[in-house]
């Protein structure tokens, strides 16, 4: 059964630090681009930050130097390291694994 498994969201003040985890199963998440993406009420969801298979990484302009992706293979995990948070980052998060889907996200709220 594949699943993916968002944890690591939470309440945070603007300046502040999160680390998100996306944990795979069922799947060997190393063979697949893997991507973060957000969503706020009334609004589409948009990519934040992506990794290819190859470990190639593209992120959103709003996150670039902030956000960091990346892949731990023996854990078959995915993580994204916030930095520098803002109120505008507040959303839910959500994993995304090519071919295999949508994890179940998680809220991220930053308090200005």
């Amino acid at each position: 059964q594949v699943q993916l498994v968002e944890s690591g969201g939470g309440l945070v003040q603007a300046g502040g630090s999160l680390r998100l985890s996306c944990a795979a199963s069922g799947f060997t998440a190393s063979r697949y681009a893997m991507s973060w993406y957000r969503q706020t009420p009334g609004k589409e969801r948009e990519l934040v930050a992506s990794i290819s298979a190859g470990g190639s990484t593209n992120y959103a302009d709003s996150v670039k130097g902030r956000f960091t992706i990346s892949r731990d293979n023996a854990k078959n995990t995915v993580y994204l390291q916030m930095n520098s948070l803002k109120s505008e980052d507040t959303a839910v998060y959500y994993c995304k694994a090519t071919f295999w889907g949508w994890g179940q996200g998680t809220q991220v709220t930053v308090s200005s």
